[in-house]
């Protein structure tokens, strides 16, 4: 499933290309047709994502005019040449030279403006949104018996961080993910908190997800870069039995409810 960066990414690209224009909007694969015919014709207004959600606000007068993506574990969302473009579209908006093309999404739907408060007030704190308050979720931490790496994943409290942010912040940051909420610090919370701000808006930029710092990295430390499909560099995430880049042990992997973890015990000690 993709992580915030990767919606974050998509909004913005959205928002550079598409935004202040009338759109042809269809559904080539037919199940979102109707609710398609609403939008064509009519101007994005704005983009913006909310954690793993994308919202498309348009401008035409009916009650449902914000389009509302979530990706799930295989939905992908692609620009590509609007000469033609194969597989179960989903929905397609073409903006006169490029077309935006959703496959396979856990859901697309067409909502109203109340339907999209409710949505928001239900994703947490999403550390690549100016307006995100981390205070919101500091006490629901504090109060929970749930593992940090469980809550880390909670999309609830932490929107937009998955498995790599959440393995890859709990590293550098020292911190066991098996560590309670209850007994996780401020210093600590306030650390994930600025840590998640810090390489989340990396992944933004830059759209692979880098987490390793400058004295880790390949070119320092005389070793391989890293041959994975996610890209980036990393410290423990996919690098079950393999050498810890800091302390040389062997980084450990576990199932965390239906997700594999995966963390040094040496650096990251209970």
């Amino acid at each position: 499933m993709p992580e915030g960066h990767v919606i974050h990414r998509l909004a913005r690209e959205f928002n550079r290309d598409f935004t202040g224009r009338a759109l042809t909007a269809t559904s080539p694969q037919g199940r979102f047709s109707a609710e398609a015919a609403l939008i064509d014709g009519h101007r994005l207004i704005e983009a913006e994502a909310h954690g793993k959600h994308l919202f498309m606000h348009f401008d035409n007068p009916e009650p449902e005019h914000i389009v509302y993506i979530h990706l799930g574990l295989i939905g992908q969302l692609r620009f590509e040449p609007n000469d033609g473009a194969r597989g179960q579209i989903r929905l397609r908006l073409d903006n006169g030279t490029v077309a935006a093309h959703l496959r396979g999404p856990q859901w697309c739907r067409l909502i109203t403006e109340e339907d999209y408060a409710a949505a928001v007030a239900k994703i947490g704190a999403d550390p690549l949104r100016a307006d995100a308050d981390p205070e919101s979720i500091r006490p629901k931490i504090a109060r929970s018996r749930r593992s940090i790496g469980s809550l880390l994943m909670d999309q609830k409290l932490y929107a937009g961080v998955g498995n790599i942010y959440r393995a890859e912040t709990l590293f550098r940051q020292g911190v066991s993910p098996f560590t309670p909420g209850k007994e996780v610090t401020d210093a600590q919370f306030d650390g994930l908190w600025e840590d998640l701000v810090e390489i989340m808006t990396i992944g933004a930029e830059t759209g692979q997800i880098d987490t390793v710092r400058a004295d880790h990295m390949p070119e320092q430390m005389g070793r391989a870069a890293r041959d994975d499909e996610h890209g980036g560099e990393v410290y423990v995430y996919r690098r079950a039995g393999l050498d810890c880049y800091v302390c040389g042990a062997p980084v450990r992997q576990q199932v965390m409810e239906g997700r594999n973890l995966f963390w040094c015990p040496r650096c990251q000690p209970e």
